[in-house]
């Protein structure tokens, strides 16, 4: 779709999607739309030994990658110019993933929050959920346990949305230095994301299943649900068009959640009102970050119906301008170096397929270089 594409056009095309995503639902019943996934008895077989904890002599260097392996139970250490160094088991099906300015990392897993030194690669343990689901921990995009998790400005608490499969989700919230869960509260169906307001007083867990975005009063546990469902909720289960990530604008803490490649909805979580501005990959969208200047990143995990484009990176300036970079095959999460010149774009994809790598694109140029890591690499995260 093109950047000229009228008004018109993207609702029909929209319109169209939805309709579609209600007969994919119906007949198949899988992927990022659906409500159940066949799964794997078992992590598949990690490609990268797990390490022996690091000397202090050789401790892990700054801008370091650490990936989430979603098809294992580890996650993978690489370099961002040679591949994989090592990597920690932590868990069944490793989702989403934070680090602290203490070099710690929280790995959200089907079996509970693992807490990993990344500076001496050693595992801390395992913090295991409050929240209790049937049967054991299983593989795939519908698993239950953690997706989307965010640490609190200070570092003193974690906040980790818990998939419920067939219910709402759950935010826990973990006192870091405890090593507990001390709090839970509902929020919306799987969460596939979370982020913290700026000033660390409001949690945002981002409800796939249920268009919206939950805003949670650190302070009171209070909760609002927000629906931000710039295509309608048509289709309900079955309609592709329903939110992912989101990235927290620092200018104004509006979020920023994209759709299709077609549609930015922003949304002021002080009122709960959403406005939308245009955009132009037209391919399924998932992962965001911020560079420092603000510019942000989107992840096009690419065709998902008939008329999608390709897999792409999109990078969009405060403005509004665009880019958008052709990516190789699936991916699914960003974030970007310190320096904000170079995205890292993982290659694994919550639904089926995906790769065992990244894909490093040079933000100025668009440039891009593939290179290993891990296992079907989900969430990712440089080490400072």
């Amino acid at each position: 779709m093109s950047a000229a594409m009228s008004a018109a056009s993207r609702a029909g095309s929209g319109l169209r999607r939805v309709a579609l995503g209600v007969v994919l639902f119906g007949v198949l019943a899988t992927g990022c739309a659906g409500a159940a996934e066949s799964a794997p008895d078992g992590p598949r077989a990690s490609t990268v030994t797990p390490t022996a904890p690091t000397p202090a002599s050789a401790a892990t260097p700054a801008g370091t990658l650490l990936v989430a392996d979603f098809d294992a139970d580890t996650v993978t250490f690489v370099d961002p110019a040679r591949g994989p160094v090592g990597s920690v088991r932590v868990g069944t099906a490793p989702y989403g993933l934070v680090v602290g300015k203490d070099g710690r990392a929280w790995v959200a897993t089907a079996e509970g929050v693992a807490l990993v030194d990344t500076r001496t690669r050693t595992s801390l343990g395992r913090i295991p959920y409050r929240t209790k689901a049937d049967g054991p921990a299983t593989m795939g995009e519908y698993r239950a346990g953690g997706m989307g998790i965010a640490l609190a400005p200070d570092g003193s608490r974690v906040y980790v949305g818990v998939n419920v499969p067939g219910g709402r989700g759950v935010l826990e919230v973990i006192d870091a230095r405890a090593r507990k869960v001390v709090d839970s509260v509902a929020v919306g169906r799987r969460p596939f994301d979370v982020d913290v307001s700026a000033d660390g007083r409001e949690v945002y867990a981002t409800g796939h299943d249920s268009y919206d975005v939950t805003a949670v009063r650190t302070d009171t546990l209070r909760a609002r649900r927000m629906e931000v469902a710039p295509y309608g909720t048509e289709g309900g289960l079955g309609s592709w068009l329903k939110p992912h990530y989101a990235a927290v604008r620092p200018s104004d803490g509006r979020l920023l959640l994209p759709f299709e490649g077609e549609r930015l909805a922003v949304l002021d979580p002080r009122t709960g009102r959403v406005t939308v501005e245009p955009m132009t990959a037209n391919t399924h969208q998932h992962g965001t970050a911020l560079t420092p200047d603000g510019t942000l990143l989107v992840v096009g995990t690419g065709p998902v119906t008939g008329d999608d484009d390709e897999a792409s990176l999109t990078i969009r300036t405060p403005s509004g301008a665009e880019r958008v970079v052709p990516l190789d095959g699936p991916h699914e999460d960003v974030t970007v170096s310190r320096d904000g010149r170079t995205a890292y774009v993982t290659g694994g994809f919550t639904r089926e397929g995906g790769w065992d790598g990244i894909t490093a694109v040079d933000l100025d140029s668009g440039s891009t270089r593939k290179l290993p890591a891990g296992v079907r690499p989900l969430g990712v995260a440089v080490l400072g």
